[in-house]
């Protein structure tokens, strides 16, 4: 059976970082795009950034520009999200999640999601 498991949440302060994985068992996901979520308490789960099957086209959610990265490493069957500069607005469960293609910020186009992992930032 297929399974996405993030790790790497935890607790920072603002301004810190994180670096949250994302391996695959199961069955490879070389050939599907990657997508990482947030969902934060009260609220609807949101697109943060997508990668494309071979890591060379990534797309990211307007709030994280220039402070978050999506990489992948086929080999390892494992995608990455690096936070740098947290703010206070970005403490949420992360999900990553796998999709046939690229292209997609909506949450039902994935079809593959792991449990999620909690990121907090302390002010």
């Amino acid at each position: 059976q297929a399974q996405l498991v993030e790790s790497g949440g935890g607790l920072v302060q603002a301004g810190g970082s994180l670096r949250l994985s994302c391996t695959a068992s199961g069955r490879t996901f070389g050939d599907n795009a990657m997508g990482w979520f947030r969902q934060a308490p009260g609220k609807e789960r949101e697109f943060v950034a997508q990668i494309s099957y071979n890591g060379g086209r990534t797309y990211y959610v307007d709030s994280v520009k220039g402070r978050f990265t999506i990489s992948r490493d086929n080999a390892k069957n494992t995608v990455y999200l690096q936070m740098n500069s947290l703010k206070p607005e970005d403490p949420a469960v992360y999900y990553c999640a796998a999709a046939r293609n690229y292209g997609y910020t909506e949450v039902g186009r994935y079809d593959y999601w792991g449990q999620g992992t909690q990121v907090t930032v302390s002010s």
